[in-house]
């Protein structure tokens, strides 16, 4: 393979989609890319933060964790987004954090990303579905080269069968569905696509 770029970028409040990233990271690293996990900037007010005990303690579990920049998505040949849903669509943090990439758009360096994403929400039929296709949108707008799981293989279906990218139900106790294989092979995707199309552009 080619050597692929890959950026995770993901927004979590308990940790969730914390766990989808760095489940995506170990899957890209076993394809061979380079993997960059990165949060985008929390825009909660902190005594919202400190009222919820499960938001409080992410925000220390990933203190350490980088912020995404701009720099970030022009490094990456791929991108993997990874976000809880809000009442069916993209949270705010993560809406901000590409509201600002209107830079690079305009001068075509989002052309040819090859992207995916991936959700979670408190029950089964939360909006994970429509806030991934919001994801989506945006990145048709970019020109960029969605890479979804489709039913391309059956881990798909072990994990609740959404085609547009691995979601997951959580509640108090966590996830409620096995989805760590299928966040893998998703992430694998993406990357080999990446690499046909880096190949193919040179």
């Amino acid at each position: 393979m080619a050597n692929v770029n890959l950026a995770v970028i993901y927004y979590s409040s308990t940790g969730t989609n914390y766990q989808l990233a760095k489940w995506a990271k170990e899957g890209a690293g076993e394809s061979g890319a380079e993997v960059r996990i990165l949060k985008v900037p929390e825009m909660a007010p902190q005594s919202a933060i400190e009222s919820n005990p499960a938001w409080k303690a992410h925000v220390e579990e990933a203190k350490d964790v980088p912020e995404a920049t701009l720099d970030d998505l022009e490094w990456a040949d791929a991108i993997i987004f990874s976000v809880p849903t809000r009442f069916g669509n993209m949270p705010s943090q993560m809406k901000q954090y590409l509201d600002t990439a209107g830079g690079l758009w305009a001068k075509g360096k989002l052309v040819n990303k090859v992207v995916s994403a991936m959700s979670s929400a408190q029950n089964p039929h939360g909006g994970q579905e429509a806030t991934i296709l919001s994801l989506y949108t945006t990145m048709y707008h970019w020109g960029a080269i969605v890479a979804a799981p489709g039913y391309s293989d059956a881990v798909t279906f072990a994990a609740g069968g959404n085609p547009y990218g691995t979601s997951v139900t959580v509640d108090e106790n966590g996830m409620k569905e096995d989805v760590q294989k299928a966040v893998k092979y998703q992430a694998k995707r993406t990357v080999t696509v990446a690499d046909w199309v880096k190949k193919g552009s040179q």
